[in-house]
């Protein structure tokens, strides 16, 4: 398994839009060099934290293209692709695939609620065969309070013993710990879950690591609870933890996105960074500030 998994913090990187809410790929690629040399051992470009929903096809494909043109390593990248459709998830997945990228993030189709777990099996099953590419390497999307469609424990584990080298890993979104530690139970099954508030449970569990929304802004911190982890300095490992919990919570005390983009701003003073795509809304420089004494006050950050 120590071929199909990056082992340590994935950072679901922010995507920056400039005032006309055009995509910014400078300022994405020096986030993710940014984040790749504070902590983070991996990037998912595309994920809920990254605004996916909000890109077009084009704008990933291009974006993704980018990424790697600027030296960033393919190996070191998960991009989701998940879309509704079968043909424009296929599109997106072969071209992450042709560029290298070490694998694909993959949500259920979402339109559609209520489907059945055969369903959503068949609908996996016409995904890799329409795939079709020798370096395929799925890592399921678990996210249903936002997708409003889940992936059942029977699911992924049919899923995995019927596809046992495509269907490498799972990230679950989902913050019900009994599910990630259901999916920790399956066999060969790499499980990261989607926060780092269960990550220390997780990883004597099996887990390697996590996928954290907030590794855009506390990279260091979070990877060295995983690093402490890992070498089995439990105790060190929960210290600072504390600290990592309570940041987490703070950020989900407000609306995460615009907040982490608008703390972004702040640090690196280019304004672009509070822009966030319609439906969403930008975080007023004043919220942001109150954050930004919160984290400087109780935590010890400079924002």
């Amino acid at each position: 398994m120590e071929d199909f998994l990056i082992k340590g913090l994935i950072a679901p990187i922010l995507s920056p839009f400039n005032d006309d809410l055009s995509f910014n790929q400078n300022l994405y690629n020096d986030l993710a060099k940014d984040l790749l040399t504070s902590g983070c051992s991996g990037l998912a470009p595309f994920g809920t934290t990254g605004e996916a929903l909000s890109l077009g096809n084009e704008e990933r494909i291009q974006a993704l293209k980018g990424l790697i043109d600027t030296g960033i390593d393919p190996n070191v990248l998960i991009p989701g692709t998940g879309l509704c459709n079968l043909v424009d998830t296929i599109k997106m997945s072969k071209h992450a695939l042709d560029l290298g990228c070490y694998g694909i993030m993959t949500l259920p189709p979402f339109y559609f609620k209520g489907m059945s777990d055969e369903g959503l099996f068949q609908y996996f099953e016409k995904l890799i065969e329409g795939i079709n590419h020798p370096n395929l390497k799925i890592y399921l999307y678990h996210i249903p309070q936002v997708s409003g469609v889940g992936l059942s424990i029977d699911l992924v584990k049919k899923l995995k013993q019927t596809f046992p080298n495509i269907i490498v890993g799972i990230k679950d979104s989902s913050g019900d710990w009994k599910n990630t530690e259901a999916l920790l139970n399956i066999e060969e099954l790499i499980v990261y879950p989607g926060a780092e508030l269960p990550v220390i449970e997780a990883i004597k569990l099996g887990a390697p690591g996590c996928i954290s929304a907030t590794a855009n802004l506390n990279s260091s911190d979070i990877a060295r609870v995983i690093d402490l982890c890992h070498q089995k300095e439990w105790d060190n490992a929960e210290e600072l933890h504390k600290k990592v919990k309570s940041v987490r919570l703070l950020f989900q005390d407000y609306a995460p996105i615009p907040a982490q983009k608008r703390l972004l701003a702040k640090k690196t003073g280019d304004e672009v960074w509070s822009n966030v795509r319609p439906p969403l809304i930008s975080m007023s420089k004043e919220k942001g500030d109150d954050l930004a004494n919160e984290l400087n006050n109780n935590f010890g950050y400079s924002f």
